[in-house]
């Protein structure tokens, strides 16, 4: 693998942004819950279908005693474990493991979703409480002594132990998480651990609060109507409406997206407005009361610390040794094989940008801010494409309905029937069950597409319930966007970018909602970073196929399919900006890297001297290019959930795009090849070497011809 994106990134470009959920797998647990307080419907499995969580009943008050009632429960599960006299075994070990704590991992799984899409000051007092006592927990249990001594007796045992694949795998991954967690160190050492972890779980929550906190109080305020030419007047009676509901009537409120690059920008003429605009995207989170800079600082200094008492030489080579990429050279020699073609194809879209700035009267030199606007223009003259026609040929029920849900249907047999009868936890999700082709229900979908208030940034997918065929669980999965919601009576029209983003989500969805394995650890989506970004973004090019497309893309008003002429230029399109595009995640996926490949002995270090120097030991320190994200909002990696592993989307790609190109050569959207995929890819989680997974599917490992064709990039002789 690593010779193969060797070969691919010294010509291939990226562009793939999605923030993935929290896909962590948790302990489950057999024993009914010893004590039950009245009125608490955490403490027992929902009686709704697939025990989908009873929002009518929940409140915020459930979660602390349940919090606190899990704990100990998996703790008294876990010492009947230990204190067994017999000799261990699967069953009496790993089974009994991996079936605790099922109190504990439902209260996880609908508070933290509830977090990250529906947060209150309440819930975010809670998670500041419980995080430091959930890491001193899960330390009791992967840095006990006596309970690693009976796992690592299976372990060793494997050869000779008469166990299927999966249950050599499960037990593979027990022994992994405890040696990884320092179950092998000494007395003091694990204290130090025990004593980082905690300081680590309360860090990250701060970080994460803080960028919630910072998209509602980090925004825009526009008052003179003007300052908006060049927006449609249904994009500004959005920002009017958005200003209306803050407490701003009158005025224009533009909010702030969570990565770097703000879409406004592209259609913004009033150049000071945009440097606004831009500041106060990249700006954040370096002053006042949601200040991460100096917790980005501690949190690198911190995970390099962890990382050599675990001996490791840097957070960055703990991280990769549990992934596909196994090293941090490998990813940076990934980057650096790409650093110079990249460049050239940057400095080719900077020279048109800024003929155009001159050609259109300008007389300043090219700023980030301007960026987009003046691409916009270039993309203009050169496909003569106008967003806004775009748009309305991508209603949002249509995109959903005659897009999504009719790929998935022709691809895997799966269908999506609405549940208005089923509890969600705010008005704009939409509740489905999901079934196969036979009939057969398979799960419940839930889709939060809208922005709001509460809700952090970004577009991810998680489960309040994972399939699990130990206990016959089917799964219960979400998927999270922020689509600006159109002001009431009005359809929503998305971008094409914001349509592949659904298709991308849903990739996800369906990898936890079709998983078919036994051990809840090793299902759906549970998978090493740069393998959980396969699936969802071979679902992307799904939204341009033309039989797809043929279905969903029709104008909002007439009911007309999108031109021939139109589609082409979109299609033409989808490799304009390139190099910016690729820049920017390049930039992003280097400073998540060199964060975490800081040495324990470093010091703390300036987050903006940091992120200057790391940039231009790269060659990537580029003014009007700046990185996707920058490290103080930087969620993916400082958040913990990517960290050390953004690069994770590229070599994921790599995959994907084999894997789409096989089954075009298969007759493309078909039941036969779908069911193929999901059978090998879809269906079996974690539940095996995941190369081998791949090669089930596709007959050999994948080759980087198909990521240069999905690029648009020239094959050289």
């Amino acid at each position: 693998m690593k010779k193969l994106l060797a070969l691919a990134v010294s010509s291939a470009l990226l562009v793939t942004a999605c923030t993935g959920g929290d896909r962590t797998s948790g302990l489950q647990k057999t024993a009914a819950s010893a004590t039950v307080t009245e009125g608490n419907p955490l403490l027992v499995a929902s009686t709704l279908q697939y025990q989908s969580p009873d929002f009518n009943r929940i409140d915020d008050a459930h979660f602390m005693p349940a919090f606190e009632q899990g704990m100990a429960e998996q703790m008294a599960e876990v010492n009947a474990i230990i204190s067994q006299t017999g000799s261990a075994s699967f069953s009496n070990t790993i089974v009994a493991l991996e079936r605790s704590g099922e109190l504990l991992k439902r209260t996880q799984d609908v508070f933290f979703n509830l977090s990250g899409t529906d947060s209150n000051a309440k819930r975010r007092e809670i998670q500041s409480e419980m995080a430091p006592k959930l890491a001193g927990h899960y330390d009791n249990i992967y840095l006990n002594k006596a309970l690693y001594k009976r796992v690592a007796e299976v372990y060793d045992q494997l050869n000779a132990l008469n166990l299927s694949a999966e249950e050599k795998r499960l037990t593979e991954v027990y022994y992994k998480n405890f040696v990884r967690a320092g179950a092998k160190l000494t007395e003091s050492q694990q204290k130090e651990i025990r004593e980082i972890n905690a300081a680590l779980s309360s860090l990250t929550t701060q970080f994460s609060q803080h960028l919630l906190a910072m998209s509602k109080s980090n925004v825009v305020l526009v008052k003179d109507k003007a300052k908006l030419a060049g927006l449609t007047d249904a994009y500004i009676a959005q920002l009017a409406q958005a200003a209306e509901q803050a407490g701003h009537p009158g005025q224009y409120l533009i909010k702030i997206t969570n990565t770097t690059r703000q879409p406004i920008l592209a259609k913004l003429k009033d150049r000071q407005l945009r440097e606004q605009v831009w500041r106060a995207s990249a700006g954040r989170g370096l002053a006042g009361e949601n200040n991460n800079r100096e917790i980005v600082a501690q949190l690198a200094q911190l995970r390099a610390k962890k990382a050599a008492l675990l001996g490791y030489q840097s957070w960055a080579h703990y991280g990769l040794d549990a992934q596909m990429a196994k090293t941090p050279t490998a990813v940076y020699d990934m980057f650096a094989s790409m650093v110079p073609a990249l460049l050239k194809n940057v400095e080719a879209e900077a020279q048109a940008i800024k003929d155009k700035i001159r050609a259109t009267g300008g007389d300043f030199e090219l700023a980030a801010w301007d960026w987009l606007y003046y691409a916009d223009l270039v993309r203009q003259d050169k496909f003569d494409l106008d967003e806004s026609e775009v748009k309305a040929y991508f209603e949002f029920d249509r995109v959903l309905e005659d897009g999504l849900f009719f790929t998935m249907e022709r691809l895997y047999g799966v269908t999506f029937k609405p549940r208005t009868d089923i509890p969600v936890y705010h008005p704009d999700v939409k509740a489905y069950e999901v079934f196969d082709a036979d009939g057969t229900s398979l799960a419940i979908f839930m889709a939060d597409y809208f922005a709001r208030e509460g809700k952090r940034g970004g577009a991810w997918m998680s489960s309040f319930v994972k399939q699990s065929g130990l206990d016959q669980k089917r799964p219960v999965v979400v998927n999270v966007m922020n689509i600006e919601k159109a002001p009431e009576g009005q359809p929503t029209l998305l971008s094409y970018s914001e349509t592949t983003t659904m298709f991308h989500e849903l990739g996800h969805g369906l990898h936890g909602m079709l998983s078919q394995v036994k051990y809840p650890t090793l299902s759906g989506t549970s998978v090493s970073r740069d393998f959980v970004e396969f699936p969802s973004t071979f679902e992307e090019d799904w939204a341009i196929h033309p039989e797809v497309i043929k279905n969903y893309a029709k104008h909002y008003q007439t009911g007309a399919a999108i031109p021939k002429a139109l589609l082409e230029k979109v299609i033409a399109s989808r490799s304009f900006n390139m190099g910016f595009d690729t820049l920017e995640y390049v930039a992003a996926a280097l400073l998540d890297m060199e964060w975490h490949a800081l040495a324990a002995d470093a010091p703390l270090q300036d987050l903006v001297e940091f992120e200057q120097a790391a940039l231009s030991k790269h060659g990537v320190n580029i003014d009007y290019v700046p990185p996707r994200y920058k490290s103080a909002y930087f969620a993916h990696s400082m958040g913990g959930g990517y960290s050390a592993g953004y690069y994770a989307y590229m070599w994921s790609e790599i995959l994907a795009a084999d894997a789409f190109a096989y089954v075009q050569s298969q007759g493309g959207l078909n039941r036969k090849i779908g069911t193929h995929y999901r059978k090998n890819i879809l269906e079996v989680g974690n539940s095996r070497d995941l190369m081998e997974s791949y090669k089930a599917f596709r007959g050999a490992e994948p080759t980087t011809e198909a990521l240069l064709k999905r690029r648009g990039l020239n094959v050289a002789p």
